[in-house]
């Protein structure tokens, strides 16, 4: 039943993937129209460079999603381990532990963590589009299409296989006396969460949301 579920989430995340590439896809000839370019040459070393600085975005911005939840998972830790310090009783039952604090520590950075993802994702296209002129900002969003949506099914592929391993292990006594391979497919998961729930679906965000900026610039540049 467990393997179902999570089989079932991630068939879903893929709907989602597939909607953000169709999306992408429509706002990008959208905003070809509105900029009213007839050819690109993707020979131009200009657009081919856009193409690049396009291509590498999804990684940046996937980057800094991770390095996000590995900051508030150490904020987190950090603070329940002062509880345990501060108030043994917790440990016992005696008392009860302060949610609170965790959950706004949770929300907090995920504000805060948030503010130069988003910047990335709104300036990128702003700057391409002012500096670079329509053809090369077309460019730089056909790079960042390509690439976020490859990054996003490999990111959600792979956090749910490393998901599915550990959850494997943990339904099979036998397989969970390999002490080893159980802590590996831990680590793993470790891993595995943030690529499937954090950075993999936010690629959708990304792509669409570039797209779109660059088509309300476009009557503009």
């Amino acid at each position: 039943m467990t393997q179902l579920v999570i089989t079932t989430a991630a068939i879903g995340k893929g709907f989602a993937i597939g909607s953000a590439t169709l999306t992408s896809i429509i706002l990008f000839s959208s905003f070809k129209e509105a900029a009213n370019i007839e050819l690109a040459e993707i020979t131009n070393p200009y657009i081919l460079v856009a193409i690049l600085i396009g291509a590498v975005i999804p990684f940046l911005f996937s980057s800094l999603t991770m390095n996000a939840v590995g900051k508030a998972a150490f904020e987190m830790i950090n603070e329940v381990r002062r509880q345990f310090s501060e108030f043994p009783e917790i440990l016992t039952g005696e008392k009860e532990p302060d949610y609170h604090s965790c959950v706004d520590i949770s929300t907090k950075s995920s504000i805060r963590e948030m503010i130069l993802p988003a910047l990335i994702a709104i300036l990128s296209p702003l700057l391409m589009g002012w500096l670079g002129g329509k053809e090369m900002l077309l460019g730089f969003l056909a790079g960042a299409t390509i690439t976020g949506v490859t990054l996003s099914i490999f990111m959600s592929n792979s956090g749910g296989a490393w998901d599915n391993a550990k959850k494997t292990f943990e339904s099979d006594d036998d397989l969970k006396r390999n002490i080893e391979a159980y802590n590996a497919t831990v680590i793993g998961d470790t891993v595995g969460d943030p690529f499937k729930d954090t950075a993999g679906p936010s690629l959708n965000i990304l792509i669409k949301l570039m797209s779109m900026v660059a088509l309300v610039i476009a009557p503009m540049i």
